[in-house]
């Protein structure tokens, strides 16, 4: 079962005791973080939670499935996210 982005807003709003506008407020302002911070090559840490870093990518030789042509994919950089470990042992009870 997935939880959309008002359900979330609801639930952490009832369990911070915050108001739902309070609560969107805060979620706006963490994304608006985490994209600076992997914007300018860091990344954000919430230990026992996850980490989120920006990871170089090598350039690599691809290939087209429609053609078969070969092609040069540039270097670039990617999301990684790591679950932290009170994540991992929710998932695993």
């Amino acid at each position: 079962m997935s939880v959309n982005r008002t359900e979330l807003v609801q639930a952490v709003a009832a369990k911070a005791g915050l108001t739902n506008a309070d609560t969107d407020k805060a979620l706006k302002a963490l994304q608006e973080v985490v994209v600076e911070q992997l914007a300018a090559g860091g990344g954000v840490s919430i230990p026992g939670f996850l980490a989120v870093a920006r990871a170089d990518r090598a350039a690599r030789t691809g290939v087209n499935p429609q053609t078969g042509e070969k092609l040069e994919i540039p270097a670039g950089h990617r999301v990684k996210i790591t679950a932290g470990s009170a994540l991992k042992r929710a998932v695993q009870d």
